[in-house]
């Protein structure tokens, strides 16, 4: 079992959560993080004056899938947040030692 913790666009996360849905990933969580890399800070207008923002605000997800579902996962993120500019995020997958289901004490796969 893998562990997918994928960071992207804001903009981007309604095509995502659609192709995801579309090869049947019911289920993951969404976070709200901040990030620095290559993009470096955005430049914000407010009220005719010009901010740099420190970072930049992206979504994370965190989806538990089986060995076998992890590549077709990935490239479904990859293929529907790339927007081809910098700052598109990043994708790690991750090994799980194990997962319970609290409320029925399920394990393994059958706890996603």
């Amino acid at each position: 079992m893998k562990k997918i913790e994928a960071i992207i666009r804001l903009s981007r996360f309604d095509q995502i959560r659609d192709a995801l849905a579309d090869i049947g990933v019911n289920f993951f969580t969404v976070q709200d993080v901040k990030g620095y890399g290559l993009q470096k800070a955005e430049k914000l207008v407010y009220r005719g004056s010009t901010y740099d923002a420190d970072y930049i605000p992206r979504l994370q997800l965190d989806i538990l899938a089986d060995n076998d579902k992890v590549e077709q996962i990935v490239q479904t993120i990859a293929e529907a947040g790339r927007t081809g500019e910098i700052g598109d995020g990043k994708i790690v997958v991750l090994d799980v030692q194990q997962v319970m289901r609290i409320r029925t004490s399920e394990t393994g796969i059958n706890a996603i």
